[in-house]
């Protein structure tokens, strides 16, 4: 069972992340009337978390790529809505730049006011897509591809809810970055919500 006390320390204090802060000012210097998103900030974290990891805490909107000595890099993200959310265990099984997008059929079937004019060509990658920039496709040895993903958007106000049909999502500013970090393969720990 995953916990998040696994991976956090008591007291997240940022260590400094300059180099990680311009991204931040491209988003804030692409539109003044966006809401801001926290830029990511490197913090500590439990003894013996390995890096090269990417841990989700849906109870804090934070995800987490883990880094040596006992630090990571923390993004605000947000994730899926009750229900719809997946905790678990998974790894990168492919990544994608400005991703195309197709509603699964159970996203059609709950909403298809929302999403049945897109259920048979999908939407081609780019801005407005709700993929956003960069994913990262969640696999496991059993199903293959889950239909989960990490990805970007053009939302910002949707950081810090639970918004989404069980993804999590990053402004596409901090979705390039971390893309640019997780190779195939890296392993992706969603952990549960609490009740």
């Amino acid at each position: 069972m995953l916990h998040r006390r696994h991976l956090l320390l008591g007291s997240l204090a940022a260590l400094g992340a300059a180099p990680l802060a311009r991204a931040q000012e491209v988003m804030s210097s692409a539109s003044s009337a966006v809401p801001l998103v926290p830029p990511p900030d490197i913090v500590p974290i439990s003894a013996g978390v390995a890096p090269g990891e990417v841990h989700v805490d849906p109870n804090s909107f934070s995800l987490y790529w883990t880094l040596p000595d006992g630090l990571a890099i923390r993004y605000r993200c947000g994730v899926g809505r009750p229900g719809l959310y997946e905790a678990g265990t998974y790894y990168v099984g492919a990544r994608k730049e400005w991703p195309s997008w197709t509603p699964t059929p159970d996203m059609v079937e709950r909403e298809p006011e929302l999403y049945a004019e897109y259920a048979e060509e999908g939407m081609p990658g780019g801005p407005g897509n709700p993929l956003g920039a960069r994913a990262l496709y969640l696999f496991t040895e059993d199903r293959g591809d889950t239909y989960l993903r990490i990805h970007g958007t053009d939302q910002p106000s949707t950081i810090g809810a639970a918004v989404s049909n069980g993804c999590a999502r990053l402004v596409n500013e901090q979705i390039i970055d971390l893309y640019d970090r997780v190779p195939m393969g890296t392993t992706i720990y969603l952990y549960p919500r609490n009740a």
